[in-house]
């Protein structure tokens, strides 16, 4: 692997981990503030973050319109509507089934960037989607007793995972020379402006959570590590290395997840979550090893879809 690709990988990593640690935030926080509004919060503290991040940076937010269309469709496809859906997925079905179903999402990476950026399906990609999600279902087990709201909910769940799928090679379709957080955060303010009229009407009275500092605190980590932070994080990642490739790294949520939801929530955790965690991380390792592909050009027509690396 090349240096910007380690640098990718350790990105992707870093993002999936905070994502992880959302896990048992949220089910803290939750609490206290209705799901709808907590998402309102955390789009609303990840766009004062970036912006804040821009405007230190001295970043350029000019962005030409049919790029700005891309980031458009970011923000409604991946951070609305795939939230949005695993919200409902998870509330309607269970968390178990949640995992398992979102956990399709690197597969559907590999394929919309086949479809989108031309990018090859090798056989150390096909391998790593295939062994960590054998590991994510290793690790929560199988054998649910589903009902109509239930198999509603996974139909939901996959919504969820094909539409973040799709996002995240979108984000390798914007061209290198507009920033990451320039990217990000246009696309989540889209993300904040869709979200408004379902959150705001479920936001919490202050006097209720005023005394209570650890909500507040939850509050700045979803809003700030994992939105602004994570979400930068995975836009950065895809950018260095290959979206079949990078999707992977997309396993280790569950994975922290479920480690952090042991050691500080004191959940049980059996044999089976060692064993899928290995075959997870296995998984990863087939793609940390994959050789860099030989250059090649890649001929474009007309496209929207035009690739960063041939657009500058």
């Amino acid at each position: 692997m090349k240096t910007s690709s380690w640098i990718g990988g350790l990105c992707l990593a870093l993002a999936a981990s905070l994502w992880g640690g959302t896990y048992v935030v949220s089910k803290a926080v939750m609490d206290w503030v209705d799901p709808s509004a907590l998402i309102w919060l955390r789009y609303a503290l990840g766009v004062i973050a970036l912006g804040g991040m821009g405007f230190f940076r001295r970043a350029k937010w000019r962005m030409a319109p049919r790029h700005f269309a891309i980031v458009v469709a970011v923000g409604l496809v991946g951070y609305a509507l795939s939230i949005w859906a695993q919200f409902v997925g998870t509330e309607w079905s269970t968390a178990q089934i949640g995992a398992l179903i979102t956990s399709g999402t690197p597969a559907f990476m590999v394929i919309f960037a086949r479809l989108l950026l031309g990018e090859p399906i090798t056989w150390r990609r096909a391998a790593s989607v295939v062994l960590a999600t054998l590991g994510v279902v290793v690790m929560i087990g199988v054998g649910h007793q589903a009902d109509h709201r239930v198999l509603w909910g996974g139909l939901v769940l996959l919504l969820a995972a094909v539409t973040w799928g799709l996002q995240s090679v979108l984000v390798k379709c914007v061209p290198s020379e507009y920033s990451s957080v320039v990217v990000t955060a246009y696309a989540m303010l889209v993300a904040l402006a869709a979200m408004t009229p379902v959150g705001w009407s479920h936001m919490p009275h202050l006097g209720t959570i005023l005394g209570h500092t650890w909500v507040w605190l939850g509050i700045l980590y979803l809003g700030v590590l994992s939105t602004a932070g994570a979400f930068l994080l995975w836009n950065e990642g895809l950018r260095r290395m290959p979206a079949g490739s990078g999707g992977v790294y997309f396993f280790l949520q569950p994975l922290v997840g479920t480690a952090l939801g042991w050691l500080v929530l004191g959940e049980t955790v059996t044999a089976s979550f060692w064993v899928g965690a290995l075959l997870i991380l296995g998984g990863v390792a087939l793609v940390v090893r994959e050789p860099e592909p030989a250059a090649r050009p890649v001929k474009w027509v007309s496209s929207p879809f035009k690739n960063g690396s041939q657009d500058s």
